[in-house]
């Protein structure tokens, strides 16, 4: 009797060993597991809204700066280069009035594509097949022609883009340049956010 008392003892002992030692290796495959599924912080970053401060900008510059893994073109325009944009021939352009406008802000909604004129923030990402079109801010640039006002051009295809991103007529490109989501923040401007979203 005192046998089986022994052997009932070890058997529940060696239960609840094992028993414990499988919980202890199952929390060990869960951690790295369910740890696995969380966005990395490059990733994390990658997604996060970028601030540029526009005091460093001067008029009739660009500059890039990366959100999402995109360049993002940072324009600002001068007063003469925003009067062209509105002699250009509505005729002149594929898109004039801003087609897939379920893919922009709202505030882009209007000729200049920006909430500030002065301003434009558009995705550098040709919409043909997704080249890096160049700035070209000079009149009558060589090899654009002679009623060329500036904006964008995409030399692998030929694409042209004018001063608010719209793409012009005969381009191989099929929409105006993206514009991204952005609001802003004193002299700065961030990119990511909306102004509806920061209110």
């Amino acid at each position: 009797m005192s046998t089986d008392n022994n052997d009932n003892g070890r058997r529940r002992f060696l239960i609840g060993a094992t028993s414990a030692v499988g919980a202890v290796g199952a929390v060990g495959v869960a951690v790295p597991f369910l740890a696995a599924w969380k966005p990395s912080a490059k990733a994390k970053a990658a997604g996060a809204p970028v601030k540029y401060n526009l005091k460093k900008l001067e008029p009739g510059a660009m500059v890039t700066v990366e959100w999402r893994r995109q360049p993002i073109f940072i324009v600002r325009r001068t007063q003469e280069a925003l009067d062209l944009l509105k002699q250009i021939p509505k005729d002149n352009l594929k898109d004039p009035d801003s087609a897939n406008l379920d893919q922009q802000p709202e505030y882009a909604n209007n000729d200049v594509r920006s909430s500030n004129p002065e301003y434009l923030v558009i995705k550098g990402v040709c919409t043909h097949l997704g080249c890096a079109p160049k700035y070209r801010p000079e009149l009558a640039a060589e090899g654009l022609g002679e009623d060329w006002v500036g904006g964008f051009f995409c030399p692998c295809h030929g694409s042209k883009f004018d001063l608010a991103g719209r793409v012009f007529a005969g381009a191989p490109a099929g929409a105006n340049l993206p514009v991204p989501p952005y609001r802003f923040e004193g002299d700065a401007v961030i990119v990511g956010e909306d102004p509806e979203v920061a209110s």
